[in-house]
């Protein structure tokens, strides 16, 4: 059955005020994660060097540490067996040498520019829980085992049989990446005028620091989206944009496939090629991957 589901573009106006002008003093501050490069090296064995606190919350904030909010050593530069416990989880889920030190590679792929959805929900470990095998026995196929890394969110939301899709969204790359996820899928976006109809909302959003919201300035936390039903994907709106490849700036619509990605109900992959997979990187454009699309026929059942 084809069903429905509705789309709206607003604060679009934004792109022009936010996205592309920032103050000198923005353009001074350093990278969210660049702290990270200063802790390299750091492991276990060292007990305490300064700054291992931020690192701690770096790790909290996706998932990967959790002090239950009552643990004396959640705000010290102490390196305890928690964080080499998370550090090595991390490594597994970025097929990294599993070492607990935040060892060059370990660093590097943290500095990266993310999504902010966490890799470990409620304890689960989205990332890590559907290494799924499923073999084909059709034409020309007689023992091809595939094995998928595409994950759901947690409690595997999904919009209903009742709602549907087909993207036609304000602006051209947002729609195309809609456009993308229809053709993997049965679903159809429509844009429509009514606010208080959409299923899904797009707005571009700017961190105001201190105030909750997601997002640090340039090159952190780029977008986020909620799951199934709640319907909101939010770009940052201190990110450098661009339509296609551009050095130094993020493709709109590959950005939007990730995040339209949770808007689904998939979580993150561990496959660097997959859309789903937590880091986009500037300048460059991403397409779905087998391995998002195996994801999304199988939360649907398609």
């Amino acid at each position: 059955m084809e069903v429905m589901m509705k789309l709206l573009c607003i604060l679009w106006l934004l792109t022009n005020g936010l996205l592309f002008s920032s103050s000198l003093a923005e353009k001074q501050r350093p990278p969210p994660f660049g702290f990270i490069k200063g802790l390299e090296g750091s492991r276990k064995s060292n007990k305490t060097r300064a700054g291992i606190s931020e690192l701690k919350h770096y790790l909290e904030r996706f998932g990967y540490l959790s002090y239950n909010g009552s643990d004396i050593h959640a705000d010290d530069d102490v390196f305890d067996d928690h964080l080499e416990r998370a550090i090595r989880a991390y490594q597994v889920n970025y097929h990294l040498n599993v070492t607990g030190a935040l060892d060059n590679d370990t660093a590097s792929q943290m500095m990266q520019p993310r999504c902010g959805v966490p890799d470990i929900i409620n304890g689960t470990n989205t990332m890590a829980r559907h290494l799924i095998t499923t073999s084909s026995h059709g034409h020309g196929s007689h023992g091809l085992h595939i094995v998928g890394h595409y994950s759901f969110l947690s409690g595997m939301p999904k919009w209903p049989p009742s709602k549907a899709r087909t993207p036609t969204a304000a602006r051209a790359p947002v729609a195309r990446a809609f456009q993308t996820w229809a053709s993997a899928t049965f679903f159809r976006f429509y844009e429509v005028s009514n606010y208080a109809s959409a299923d899904l909302k797009v707005a571009f959003y700017r961190g105001d620091h201190g105030d909750g919201s997601p997002f640090d300035g340039p090159g952190g936390v780029i977008a986020h989206a909620f799951a199934p039903a709640q319907g909101w994907f939010h770009y940052d709106a201190d990110e450098a944009y661009s339509v296609g490849a551009v050095s130094g700036r993020l493709d709109y619509q590959t950005v939007a496939l990730h995040e339209i990605g949770h808007l689904l109900g998939l979580g993150h992959s561990q496959v660097a090629n997959a859309i789903m997979y937590p880091f986009i990187s500037s300048g460059t454009t991403k397409g779905l991957n087998a391995d998002d699309i195996q994801g999304i026929k199988a939360l649907y059942g398609m």
